[in-house]
């Protein structure tokens, strides 16, 4: 777990890191100082709180409490709120500041309603995203191709009856261990992410062969139609072995590690050098 404090306009923002479940918590409070201005944002948020409340918001109803430091630097329980409870919120909250992230969340919804009619949209967006985030060309079509890999092997667990969140991400971890070495959660450590997709991070080897363990992963399975579980992640752990042996192999080779520190910024560094032409 990692607490630390996060200024907006020279107002702090308390944090918290829940490393086991991989999610960001926020300061109510501090959030509501920052949109609002108020000159007791604390007594501010209680009367949003119990309006809230009154109307049904399940937002409110299911906040989690926390101690993190308060201006007297005792550690003090406080409200807190994921991303997701975060941005319902903000929406409640009428003020000037909050607009433009409410005319935000308006327009992303809208984009996800026309994805849904039309999912090319999906891709156009994300690779636009990718190419305006310093991505090269290259590394955004490898990454798009991972994506079509990533959706035929759930689309193939679906079928094996697989239930999507746990169980996917247990059967992720057997592939990923199998042919990096390392769990996703030691993979994102190693790369320093937290909340981060690591796909977003891996070189352009790290994905051919994360999408090697996964199209094998999704061969097998076609062949040996799992029935079970623990038949579902011994055909993953195989899918992932095959990749990691080609791993093995390249290194062995090359001399080099392939399972790298680089994340993102670093990729990005190395695709502007390319272009300038000092690499």
């Amino acid at each position: 777990m990692e607490k630390s404090i996060k200024l907006f306009n020279d107002v702090r923002i308390r944090v918290h890191w829940d490393e086991d479940l991989e999610t960001w918590y926020f300061a109510i409070v501090d959030v509501i100082a920052v949109l609002t201005e108020s000159v007791d944002a604390g007594a501010y948020w209680r009367k949003l709180k119990e309006r809230l409340k009154k109307e049904g918001n399940e937002t409110v109803t299911n906040c989690h409490t926390l101690k993190m430091i308060a201006a007297d630097g005792k550690m003090r329980t406080t409200d807190v709120a994921d991303t997701e409870q975060l941005f319902r919120l903000i929406q409640s909250v009428p003020s000037p500041k909050a607009e433009p992230l409410k005319m935000w969340l308006a327009k992303v919804g809208n984009e996800r309603i026309d994805e849904t009619r039309d999912p090319e949209l999906t891709i156009e967006r994300a690779m636009e995203t990718y190419i305006r985030k310093g991505y090269s060309v290259e590394w955004v079509n490898q990454r798009l191709k991972s994506i079509e890999v990533r959706k035929e092997l759930t689309d193939e667990w679906d079928k094996r009856g697989v239930k999507k969140g746990p169980e996917y991400a247990v059967l992720t971890d057997d592939i990923t261990q199998a042919w990096s070495g390392f769990t996703t959660k030691e993979y994102k450590k190693l790369k320093s992410l937290k909340k981060e997709n690591l796909r977003d991070h891996m070189t352009n080897l790290e994905l051919v062969l994360n999408m090697l363990a996964e199209a094998t992963t999704t061969e097998i399975s076609k062949e040996k139609k799992p029935k079970t579980f623990d038949q579902n992640r011994t055909i993953a752990k195989q899918g992932g072995t095959i990749a990691g042996d080609t791993r093995k192999a390249i290194e062995a080779k090359s001399g080099k590690k392939i399972v790298t520190r680089e994340n993102a910024k670093a990729l990005k560094g190395r695709n502007k050098e390319i272009e300038e032409g000092n690499l």
